[in-house]
């Protein structure tokens, strides 16, 4: 294509088109509160919500526009997802663990559902449905044998779409077939966090957009925040950073690893070629180790399409041509399809590639989603409120895994390239 880029194009999320980020103000915070929150995205949010509904006056601090991060720059996929399978979790923690891991991921899609429901938010939330594509002929047949075997704790609903019969899922034939997960769901995640923002602000949270926390320090049965605008005393102090994690809190950055994803949305396509590409209006993704995730906008007019794709962390404008090339693999008539916007967003990994949930040295945190926070962010935010609250049901197995770090690690993924380029090598020969 000789320009690829719309004459609007943007470097930012296609989900601001409709929720903006808010212009920031100047307040200062309260000299004092019961619950101090850093981080503004679902996990804060959710968290605050709780306590403040305890009755415990709750401040967020956020260091940029409210909802920065990943909470609006995602793709809007909801999933149940657990990246370890069962039997590696049962190796590692037994089978009533390994067991507890899996519902509560159940739980997570459970709780966005019921929780949009009961606030009324409008924010096109759905359950779509996804089709996993096996990129080989190998990755069918893992696939189809899970099928077969049935999922040992979920009621998953999953089958198998043969190669014959998978042009009524999606129109390409880059795929070997692929499976159906039925129950996950799909949202505009802009829409949903503003929601999730006007909820907190009626329930009675001070959100201090553009206000960075430089230090947390403990006094006795207290904290000290030093802000930009402030210093706060606090009896109880959540950090909900994930993937943003930094040397605020290092005990929590040795433990995150931050790794960029990257998602483009193409101008509106006609709704004859949409209806050809995506004809049952799923989310989507594939079997690769360096998956690639997309799904048509909510009113059906743009594909975002989203994934790893450079060795090191990039910018929107060099990301967007390589993800418009494995757009154009999937789906050759969208080779003059151009870019409207081009963006990334940090996602918070952790080195069991599970999420973790808890409190260390007074601090509680909820972090580590893998990829998978849409729906697991606002979940263990919501039980991590109701622990800090003290309310009997916010326990979670997520607070009893061992949550650790390796040695010599303090937050620099340097191992990042040549992990990726091991996952490329795989994913090429299909093992």
């Amino acid at each position: 294509m000789s320009d690829l880029f719309t004459p609007d194009f943007k470097t930012a999320s296609y989900w601001w088109d409709r929720s903006p980020p808010e212009d920031g103000n100047d307040a200062a915070p309260p000299a004092d509160c019961d619950v101090a929150i850093g981080g503004s995205g679902y996990t804060g949010l959710h968290a605050a919500v709780q306590t403040a509904r305890a009755g415990l006056s709750t401040v967020v601090f956020e260091a940029e526009a409210a909802g920065f991060g990943c909470s609006t720059r995602n793709g809007g996929q909801v999933s149940t997802c657990i990246k370890p399978s069962f039997s590696a979790l049962v190796r590692r923690y037994g089978e009533t663990v390994a067991t507890e891991i899996f519902r509560e991921g159940q739980a997570s899609l459970d709780h966005i559902a019921g929780f949009i429901r009961e606030e009324t938010i409008d924010c096109d939330f759905r359950i779509a449905g996804r089709f996993h594509g096996a990129h080989t002929a190998r990755a069918f047949d893992k696939l189809a044998a899970e099928a077969e075997a049935g999922h040992p704790v979920l009621d998953t609903g999953a089958y198998i779409v043969p190669r014959s019969e998978q042009h009524r899922e999606i129109g390409t034939g880059s795929y070997h077939g692929g499976m159906v997960l039925p129950h996950h769901a799909s949202v505009d995640p802009g829409r949903y966090h503003a929601g999730l923002l006007a909820g907190a602000r009626s329930a009675g949270v001070q959100i201090v957009p553009h206000c960075r926390v430089g230090q947390i320090e403990r006094r006795g049965d207290h904290f000290l925040l030093h802000a930009a605008r402030g210093t706060v005393k606090a009896r109880r102090v959540i950090v909900a950073t994930n993937g943003y994690t930094g040397r605020l809190t290092p005990w929590l950055q040795r433990r995150i690893i931050p790794i960029g994803s990257y998602i483009i949305a193409t101008e509106p396509i006609p709704p004859e070629v949409m209806d050809g590409l995506m004809p049952s209006d799923r989310i989507y993704s594939d079997s690769r180790k360096l998956v690639y995730y997309y799904r048509a906008s909510p009113d059906r007019t743009r594909i975002l399409f989203g994934g790893r794709v450079s060795l090191a962390e990039t910018e929107p404008r060099i990301s967007a041509p390589r993800l418009h090339a494995e757009l154009v693999r999937l789906f050759p008539e969208l080779k003059e399809t151009r870019i409207s916007h081009s963006w990334g967003g940090i996602v918070g990994f952790s080195f069991d590639t599970l999420m973790h949930c808890g409190e260390h040295e007074g601090l509680y945190y909820a972090q580590g989603y893998c990829g998978s926070g849409v729906g697991m962010a606002g979940y263990l935010g919501m039980r991590l409120g109701r622990q800090v609250a003290g309310l009997g049901d916010g326990d979670t197995i997520f607070s009893r895994i061992p949550f650790r770090a390796p040695p010599f690690y303090s937050g620099t993924p340097w191992f990042l390239a040549p992990t990726i380029m091991a996952y490329r090598i795989r994913d090429r020969i299909g093992a």
